[in-house]
């Protein structure tokens, strides 16, 4: 479809549409105020005094040694294969040292240090390096002092953001700043931190704190898209990492040109600056702490000597010359060097000139896009765009010979590019200009224009990040900006905070993306219940007199209204209006109303709906349209019983969707379906090999804990049902020796010992048994078991043993093993006499035999004729005689009741008979039985582990 085209139908479709809608704390290295660590990956430095000798490792790698004691040795561990130069101590070992030796392990290398007697050896972290202070003689232990007092540190943490309080007892002056992948926090007050209260930090790893005679330190480590801002109340410091930005009062910083060049900060309450060294990084940084209210750096400036980095309170300044000099005094901060800092000339800043006239200006806020930039002049686009394109090329190369040279016609350029809606494009101009100089980073405007441009093309992590900057937290346009993605990831309530926050800025934006913030508001308005708002932001959209896609998002949100409203059929109109539109975008959604709609009214047949939403979850994916559409075909299928297509369709829904709010509803509704599924009964309409096939498929969703074990061992009973014992075997065998134990792992052990007994598998079920031993077992489960055992002994012919087992018990299923243990044994009278009771008064209920209790009669007639006991054949012949008629083994059971019959009989002539009646076919019966009646009432006692 040719591009008129396209944009005809899209335009008849917006009129159509108007119609119908009418970890773990631990302290950190204490950090160095000295110069930066050497470069070498492993540096021994030695040094000595009367009282004791130093050993410093150093480095990139002998700063992460580790030190244990062995007795009289002193092992230091150093993560290197390579041995480290140790001449100097082998040849004239500290006071103290009997001797030094060194030994490769498995990916290191150990230095052993041997103490004399009474020495002793002190370690720890400073400066960067690993310390061992080495004592010729024992010093006394410190008196404790109290000088330093504790600060409660607490945390509260989500996912997304940790709120950390530090409750000092008087207010104390503060620097907090973003270096990299970590957040520093620096007070000028020496005191001990307290994390007792801080071990959940949600998004946040690895916090270590360190102390000094001046101050204390700590430094989170943290994913670099994480905001980062500092409040003080009272004496109480609340540092926030996650979340939305806060906005503080900008720090400005000053050339100096009276005397040397130096940089002069106007940063009120300033208090002290604090030298560190990065424990990871190795290299020297400042911090500048400040009193409260909060004033922060929200740009980041580099010139060849220093970088000011973006800071939510104070200052933080990096450096690499050794002679920098940082004083902070009242209001000022004063930045210098003893010749003078190195800065560009004043002039240095190009001409506007060299763009041409009307080159687009910057705009008030950084995120703002301003109508007038896409203003191509008289020339035209093409004739604007090839005269900004030069200057910026002009631009470009000058900054490849000076990194802080003008960037400004490449951010006019960039202005262009976003007025014009060629996002793609301008992404590229402000991406070259951070490649060029990597402090560029830091600016507001490259932050706010390339977020802008990222958004407009779809990239909402990717924007998300560069409004999540620090440069921007206080501006207003991005603000909007967070509120417009966040409404498109489907987080209502984020969208409606970012937009309130960013009101101030919404009407200075194009009428275009006037219309599209409305329509976003509109909708997180609606879902969030104030439908009041959700209109008053609908007209709004409207009346900008948007182009005809932009009107057509607004369309969705009325007919989402119109439902809300309980208009349906004014909905439904509005939807098949705007599904109608070649954009996906908007027709997407709007299908997905339709076929909604249709569904609740009846007007549309499942099979059509659902082949209708099959197409929809490929035609657009990543965002909140996705997740709705799986959803909703996955409570189609699951309608239907289709339940392999529904569990397909919503596990459809990957990893790449996580992010957004929907996210979590589809993982409960796939948690609720595997639930109906295995633990409801939903799943025993399906063919055993079927529900096997399927939980199979889709075991990750089995439930940790009692529940999902419940799961398994259904499905395994219902195996059991139809003979696929292997597959019920293995699926108890996997919980008995992974999932469970205690009370809980007896009793499926149990389970599990008489599947493998009906399939004829003795030597497993004695190890389920003896495996699954525990005390404090029911009575009647030790009863079971003990059963088992007994019948697995001696079905491997072990029958001294399997008496041995059953002891004294006279319960039921003893006394059946036990005469099976006779019966083998040829002791026929004593078989006999155990089936006769087992049978009990039974000749008294005229009731037709089951077949088990047939098995046994005949067992216990045979037995009494081949021990010859008459009178005892001729009683059981007399009580059970007249069910003879009516027995399914007729013939059987008369010659086995004859007591006339066994005169003379030796073993071999009842053969055959012995052999209809099978006792084990019985047992194996009576074991199903009573799998079927353990139901999730009968779940084990003990937990799941």
């Amino acid at each position: 479809m040719s591009g008129a085209a396209a944009s005809k139908r899209i335009l008849r479709t917006t009129v159509a549409a108007a119609a119908a809608g009418a970890v773990m704390l631990a302290p950190m290295a204490p950090l160095a105020q000295e110069a930066a660590a050497p470069l070498d990956p492993v540096s021994i430095r030695i040094g000595s005094n009367a009282e004791f000798t130093r050993i410093e490792f150093a480095g990139a790698v002998g700063a992460r040694s580790r030190v244990r004691r062995e007795g009289r040795d002193v092992v230091v561990r150093i993560g290197s294969t390579a041995a480290p130069d140790v001449s100097r101590l082998k040849v004239d070992p500290p006071r103290g040292v009997e001797k030094v030796e060194t030994r490769a392990v498995r990916g290191a290398t150990e230095l052993v240090l041997t103490l004399a007697e009474g020495a002793d050896a002190r370690t720890g972290t400073a400066d960067g390096a690993v310390y061992l202070n080495l004592y010729p003689d024992a010093p006394a232990a410190p008196a404790a002092t109290s000088s330093r007092p504790s600060v409660a540190v607490t945390a509260a943490a989500t996912p997304a953001r940790v709120t950390l309080s530090f409750a000092w007892a008087t207010p104390v002056a503060a620097a907090v700043f973003r270096r990299g992948e970590a957040v520093w926090v620096v007070f000028d007050a020496a005191a001990r931190l307290d994390m007792s209260g801080a071990t959940a930090l949600g998004p946040v790893s690895d916090a270590r704190w360190t102390a000094g005679p001046d101050h204390v330190a700590i430094r989170f480590a943290a994913p670099e898209g994480l905001a980062v801002s500092a409040v003080a109340r009272g004496s109480n410091w609340t540092v926030v990492i996650g979340g939305q930005p806060v906005a503080v009062e900008g720090i400005p910083v000053e050339r100096e040109d009276a005397g040397e060049p130096a940089l002069v900060a106007r940063m009120a309450g300033a208090t002290r600056v604090v030298w560190l060294t990065d424990p990871l990084a190795g290299d020297r940084f400042a911090a500048v702490t400040a009193l409260a209210p909060g004033k922060g750096f929200a740009d980041r400036r580099r010139t060849v000597d220093l970088a000011l980095l973006p800071t939510a309170q104070g200052l933080a300044v990096e450096t690499l010359t050794s002679d920098l000099s940082i004083e902070a005094g009242g209001d000022l901060v004063t930045i210098s060097r003893p010749d003078g800092l190195t800065l560009s000339p004043p002039s240095a800043a190009l001409n506007a000139a060299a763009i041409g006239d009307g080159a687009p200006r910057k705009a008030k806020h950084p995120a703002l896009i301003l109508s007038e930039w896409a203003d191509p002049g008289l020339g035209g686009f093409t004739a604007r765009y090839r005269q900004l394109q030069d200057g910026a090329a002009v631009e470009a190369m000058a900054a490849a010979d000076d990194p802080r040279a003008s960037a400004e016609a490449r951010f006019a350029l960039a202005r262009f590019l976003v007025g014009s809606g060629l996002g793609y494009e301008a992404v590229g101009v402000l991406n070259s200009i951070v490649a060029r100089a990597p402090g560029m980073a830091g600016e507001p405007e490259l932050r706010g224009l390339r977020g802008a441009a990222r958004a407009s093309i779809g990239r909402l992590e990717e924007a998300q990040g560069d409004f999540a900057s620090a440069a921007v937290a206080g501006d207003p346009a991005s603000a909007v900006w967070r509120g417009y993605i966040a409404s498109t990831q489907g987080d209502w309530a984020a969208a409606r905070q970012a937009f309130a926050a960013g009101a101030a800025a919404v009407d200075a934006f194009p009428a275009a993306w006037r219309a599209r913030f409305g329509a976003a508001h509109a909708m997180a308005a609606l879902e969030t219940g104030d439908l009041d708002a959700a209109r008053a932001l609908l007209e709004y959209s409207f009346s900008q007199n948007a182009p005809a896609a932009d009107q057509l998002t607004a369309r969705l949100v009325q007919a989402r209204l119109f439902e809300l409203d309980g208009r349906s059929d004014r909905a439904l109109a509005v939807y098949q209006a705007v599904g109608r539109a070649p954009l996906d975008a908007v027709s997407v959604p709007a299908k997905l109303g339709v076929v909604r709609l249709s569904l609740a009214k009846g007007t549309m047949k499942v099979d059509a709906a659902a082949n209708e939403l099959e197409g929809l979850r490929w035609r657009w994916r990543g965002d909140a349209t996705e997740l709705a559409v799986i959803r909703q075909l996955g409570q189609l299928y699951l309608s239907q019983g289709l339940y392999r297509e529904a569990l397909t369709a919503l596990k459809g829904a990957g990893p790449g969707l996580n992010r957004l709010e929907g996210a979590a509803d589809i993982q409960a509704d796939l948690g609720a379906a595997f639930r109906m599924l295995f633990l409801e009964g939903g799943a025993d309409g399906l063919q055993p090999v079927q529900a096997l096939g399927l939980f199979y498929d889709f075991r990750e969703l089995t439930p940790i804990g009692a529940d999902g074990d419940e799961m398994v061992r259904r499905l395994a009973r219902r195996l059991v049902d139809v003979d696929l014992l292997d597959q019920a075997a293995e699926l108890l065998k996997y919980q008995v020796d992974n999932r469970l134990e205690g009370v809980a792992k007896a009793q499926v052990a149990t389970d599990l010992a008489a599947i493998y007994l009906m399939d004829r598998q003795a030597e497993p079920a004695l190890q389920a048994i003896w495996s699954s031993r525990t005390t404090m077992l029911p009575t009647a489960l030790n009863t079971q078991r003990r059963a088992l055992e007994a019948r697995a002994l001696t079905e491997l012919g072990r029958f001294d043993h399997a008496l041995e087992v059953l002891g004294a018990d006279a319960s039921p299923e003893a006394s059946e093993v036990r005469a099976e243990v006779f019966w083998k044994q040829e002791k026929w009278g004593q078989a006999a006499a155990l089936y006769e009771a087992r049978l009990g008064d039974r000749y008294r209920d005229p009731a037709t035999l089951t077949a088990v209790e047939e098995a046994r009669l005949i067992r216990a007639g045979i037995g009494y004729s081949l021990g010859r006991d008459r009178a005892a054949l001729a009683r059981l012949s007399r009580n059970f005689g007249p069910f003879v008629p009516g027995a399914r083994a007729k013939t059987a059971l008369s010659i086995a009741l004859d007591d006339g019959a066994g005169g003379g009989a030796s073993s071999g002539d009842f053969a055959a008979l012995a052999a209809s009646a099978d006792t084990f076919a019985g047992w194996v019966a009576a074991m199903k039985a009573e799998l079927r009646t353990k139901t999730g009432g009968n779940r084990p006692a003990a937990p799941a582990r």
